[in-house]
Order: C-alpha cells, then structure tokens, then sequence
C-alpha cells in the first residue's frame, strides 16, 4: 500500500528501523525536523497533516521531537546502518534536489573505495545479484507452464 511507503512511518513505527539505524534516536529526531522544514513549505497538505498527527498519537517520541520546532534541511552527511546480511556500513550522502521540482530530493549514498563499507556494499550487490538470478530448475519449470 503506497500509503505505507513512508520513511518517517517506517522509523517510528516499524521496530526494523531501530535494528537498522544504530543511532536510531539522531535519524529518528532529523526525520521529525526535515517533517517540520516540509510542513512550513506546504501547511496546508492535508496527507502531511496527517501523517504528523498519525506519528504524533501513535509514538512518544515523535510527539517530543515535534514539540522542539527543530527544522532541517539535509544536504549532505554520513548515516551509519546495521544490515541484516553484510554488518555495519557507514555511508556518505549527498542529497541532490531535482530544479525543477523543489519537492523531490535524490539521495546518492556512497563508500570510499578500500573501506570496509565499500566492502560489504560490494558483497551485498553480489549477494542480491546471485538470489535475483533465476536457477535453471525455475527457468524451465517457467517454460513448461507456458506450454499449453
């Protein structure tokens, strides 16, 4: 459900984004703060009202953060993540904002080249790879049901 593909959802509500996030607390109060830079550029949206007030009843926290009026606007920085499959990556970013949209941001995540970071984004991206990849078994067994 696309209304469920929201990351401010998914860090309060979603205990995933606890395991992933070792400074969970630090990503958890900029996300409020980026919220709140979104909600003084649109005050009237009625879905981010809605979210706020989803976030705001739901989790203690968020209300506390929310009540700090901190705002944010995020350009560039390092996030460290906990990956199930590949361990502790600290990563660079760097938000890009599309000129003709001032509403959507790319965020280009990356890893020195020799760190252990660099590392694991490589094994995770072979390991991704390799379980996308369809077996020969499956690859016929697709063949045979197409046949009539």
């Amino acid at each position: 459900m696309a209304r469920e593909r929201n990351y401010a959802r998914f860090v309060f509500l979603d205990a995933a984004a606890r395991d992933l996030h070792p400074d969970w607390a630090a990503v958890a109060a900029d996300t409020v703060a980026t919220l709140r830079l979104d909600a003084g550029r649109h005050p009237d949206d009625p879905a981010l009202g809605a979210l706020v007030g989803e976030l705001s009843v739901r989790d203690e926290d968020f209300r506390r953060w929310w009540a700090d009026h901190r705002v944010l606007a995020r350009s560039n920085g390092t996030k460290r993540y906990h990956h199930p499959v590949v361990g502790d990556l600290t990563l660079t970013y760097q938000a890009l904002t599309l000129p003709d949209d001032a509403d959507q941001t790319l965020f280009v995540y990356t890893a020195a080249s020799g760190t252990p970071a660099h590392t694991a984004l490589r094994l995770l991206a072979q390991w991704s790879a390799e379980t996308a990849r369809p077996t020969a078994a499956s690859a016929t067994d697709g063949a045979a049901r197409k046949r009539p």
